[in-house]
């Protein structure tokens, strides 16, 4: 028999360990309103991506810096040099990490002309599944009415597997000052929006809720993000050392590579795995030395990704990891990779929003893991 509890009006409440009610919207013109919104954000997302994305990686990366600004408010810095000095800190490593980085680049870039044949040779057990898998694209093209490709055309398709995994990025790089001045603005002046929006809602209780979800989307998007931040520097690090004693040579870019890599959830695993593997018997004629590096990485991600991140956010982030897959996927397609990296970020803050909305409870339920 359930124990309920009476109340001074005479109405029930349910007991402590029954889950709270998640009404759901009955109306059916509510549904199809809702629906068209959501349609209509998406379409106006991917149509004017070179000024969302750059606005909405700004909104991350100012959530990212946040508990930083804060400790140099603390000690008593404006709040414009606090802004320009954590903009100046971020704009110096990034230049930093491209200018240490862009010679060993080169060299490998350099060794991979001369390395094919090598990697054809290392790896001609895989030949005959290839080749089957060409026959089989080419049947599919030739089914859709596709013209196949011209012998003279052949040498232009090595780096279309390049060019079709950075598409849709809508040239983020030519997108860069513009996320850095979004960026200044939001350190600066970003919380007038919230007072604006607080003076201007009737009741206290609606004041009061958005004050709420601000605060809550900012302690807990920041603390994943710094969470997140933490352990690929230390993916990174650890690459970086393994590469050096393994033999392949250039830690800070293997480091680096690794660092941003583990920002793409699956993908940039899938990704990292693969390059690895292609250093490793660069530079290796041992098979089992040439698969050390990947192994090693693959191992590092492992603890991570599956032991200390989840360890460190499973009280404040529990999503579905169909849904995490489902965005990844969709972010990507619309974003290229800047929407793989933010597609987290992004289901994260819905479910945090639709937690305290009572009309939307039912849907953040739902992206729960």
């Amino acid at each position: 028999m359930l124990d309920i509890a009476p109340t001074d009006q005479g109405k029930v409440v349910p007991p402590a360990g029954e889950p709270e009610e998640r009404p759901l919207p009955s109306d059916p013109k509510v549904i199809f309103l809702g629906g068209l919104f959501v349609l209509a954000l998406l379409a106006t997302a991917y149509v004017a991506s070179d000024i969302v994305l750059p606005l909405v990686f700004a909104i991350v990366l100012k959530l990212l810096l946040q508990p930083a600004l804060r400790v140099l408010e603390r000690l008593h810095i404006p709040r414009l040099p606090a802004a320009l000095l954590l903009i100046l800190a971020l704009f110096g490593t990034i230049v930093g990490l491209g200018t240490a980085i862009s010679g060993p680049a080169g060299t490998w870039a350099a060794k991979l002309p001369e390395g094919i044949p090598r990697l054809q040779e290392r790896l001609s057990f895989m030949r005959a599944p290839i080749d089957t898998l060409q026959r089989f694209w080419q049947q599919v093209e030739d089914f859709g009415g596709t013209e196949p490709s011209s012998n003279a055309a052949a040498p232009a398709a090595g780096p279309t597997f390049l060019t079709k995994l950075f598409a849709g990025t809508r040239n983020f790089a030519s997108g860069f000052f513009t996320t850095v001045l979004f960026l200044f603005f939001l350190l600066v002046s970003g919380d007038i929006f919230l007072h604006r929006l607080v003076e201007i809602l009737p009741r206290f209780r609606s004041k009061r809720q958005v004050v709420e979800i601000s605060q809550q989307i900012e302690s807990d998007v920041s603390a994943y993000l710094v969470t997140i931040t933490i352990m690929n520097a230390a993916v990174g690090i650890a690459t970086a050392l393994a590469m050096w004693l393994t033999g392949v040579g250039d830690p800070i870019l293997w480091g680096t590579v690794a660092f941003l890599l583990n920002y793409v959830p699956i993908l940039g695993t899938a990704m990292g795995v693969l390059i690895f593997l292609l250093a490793g018997l660069l530079t290796h004629d041992t098979l089992w030395q040439a698969l050390l590096p990947a192994g090693l990485y693959f191992g590092f991600h492992l603890i991570e990704g599956e032991t200390l991140t989840p360890m460190l956010l499973a009280r404040r982030f529990t999503l579905n990891p169909v849904l995490v897959i489902i965005s990844l996927v969709f972010w990507f397609w619309m974003w290229g990779i800047p929407g793989a990296i933010l597609s987290v970020p992004m289901l994260a803050t819905t479910k945090i929003v639709c937690d305290r909305i009572r009309p939307l409870a039912a849907f953040g339920h739902f992206l729960e893991g």
